[in-house]
């Protein structure tokens, strides 16, 4: 009775990373080949309306894990100690992906040719909307005017204030809030419940997100923007083989088998294109790969605002890119500006599906008012750069979990290596416990 008896594997259709794969697929043949029908608002509505689904539970699951997250330290000085190591972490991460973008800009130069002549007036709205979100200061803006506002909003950075708050609060009041604590890890256990239950819907919000790109844009839409999609995706994936892996191999394990192990959060995100709906199962993933729980309330819900990787990259390439394309020679100083300008404006950037526009027109209007207007000429293809945007981004936040996990002492060795060489399944690892 000791040794727990295995689950049963389960059959092929039932596994969620696999349906959620023939999903994209059957919607990229539906977009190609039935454009009329996938652009359909229905069809359209069951992408939008999936992402819907996962934000609408995003704030309270921040809220309580980063709360529960601290409220169960003793010493207060921990907290500050994770959070000055994450950022120091995500920003040093930043730049690198940041400086890639630029190097492999500048390298390629698949801007040049394309002659382009865009339309200001295309792009006019998005620009006003850049400018309305950065306008007022950022300091302040992270500053609700109200608790209650800020989770109906869903805004993560005011609400993860809050929660700091929150947590420390309780952790002064020591024995007296255990009740409190315990209704709150209770709460974020029946917010995970009905996760659960959202992402049984994962593959109809694939396909209608996927079906609905392709069939609008279509391949031979693209055009000469091509070059730039693959650029985008060559960069991206070298970053993540080259400077996760080598962050990776240095804690101890494969960044390859980790993107396995975390197969189903990169297959929903790469069909809803936002790395938000996948947060609350990285969340629990990351705890039974053996980070410890108060580093992953702290360090993920963080991540998500200060350490997104795919965007920087994204906007180094896409701003010269657009230089490019307009024939606006940029110098070493406007270069090393778009640097120090992107890292100030991806903060705080969501990973709802095109947050990175928005912050590309805001590092645009500063590096150089004349490369605005040029947006025009990414924003037919955003939607296909979104999705490695937010792939990047959440296998970023998972390494730096686990990063910020040892350097802290904190990491279970023998439960990662056991994670990503046996490829436990977290609802199979939830039975063979029950069984043994």
């Amino acid at each position: 009775m000791g040794v727990g008896i295995p689950a049963a594997a389960k059959p092929w259709y039932k596994i969620l990373y696999l349906q959620v794969l023939i999903a994209i697929l059957l919607g990229v043949v539906v977009g190609w080949l039935s454009p009329t029908i996938a652009t359909n608002d229905w069809i359209k509505a069951l992408g939008d309306g999936f992402i819907k689904l996962i934000r609408m539970v995003i704030a309270p699951i921040i809220f309580c894990t980063v709360v529960s997250g601290i409220a169960h330290i003793e010493n207060a000085k921990k907290v500050g100690r994770v959070g000055i190591k994450a950022l120091v972490y995500f920003e040093i991460v930043s730049t690198f992906a940041l400086v890639i973008g630029l190097i492999m800009a500048n390298l390629v130069q698949v801007g040049h040719g394309l002659a382009a002549k865009p339309d200001a007036g295309a792009v006019a709205s998005y620009v006003k909307q850049a400018q309305a979100e950065r306008s007022v200061d950022f300091v302040l803006n992270i500053i609700p005017d109200s608790v209650v506002g800020a989770l109906a909003r869903g805004d993560i950075l005011q609400v993860l204030l809050f929660a700091v708050l929150f947590g420390f609060a309780l952790m002064a009041m020591g024995e007296r809030a255990s009740r409190l604590r315990g209704i709150i890890d209770d709460t974020a256990q029946a917010v995970f419940g009905v996760i659960g239950i959202v992402m049984k819907a994962a593959p109809l919000g694939a396909f209608g997100a996927m079906a609905y790109t392709i069939g609008k844009y279509g391949p031979a839409a693209l055009g000469n923007l091509v070059g730039l999609i693959a650029l985008f995706y060559a960069t991206a994936g070298l970053f993540v083989v080259i400077v996760l892996g080598l962050i990776s191999r240095f804690v101890g394990f494969s960044i390859f088998k980790f993107i396995a192990y975390i197969k189903d959060e990169v297959l929903v995100v790469l069909g809803t294109s936002s790395s938000e709906s996948a947060l609350p199962q990285l969340m629990e993933k990351l705890e039974r790969l053996g980070c410890s729980k108060p580093v992953v309330g702290l360090v993920v819900p963080t991540g998500y605002s200060f350490n997104l990787d795919g965007t920087n990259i994204y906007m180094t390439l896409a701003t010269l890119f657009i230089a490019q394309a307009l024939g606006v020679d940029l110098s070493l100083r406007q270069e090393l500006t778009i640097l120090v300008v992107a890292m100030l404006t991806s903060k705080g950037a969501s990973g709802v599906t095109g947050a990175g526009f928005i912050t590309l027109a805001a590092t645009l209007s500063v590096v150089d008012p004349a490369l605005v207007p040029g947006m025009a000429i990414v924003f037919s293809i955003d939607k296909f750069m979104s999705e490695v945007r937010a792939l990047t981004n959440i296998i970023g936040n998972g390494v730096a979990t686990v990063f910020v996990s040892w350097w802290e002492g904190e990491l279970d060795h023998g439960k990662l290596h056991a994670r990503l060489n046996q490829q436990i399944d977290p609802s199979d690892v939830k039975t063979a416990v029950t069984t043994g």
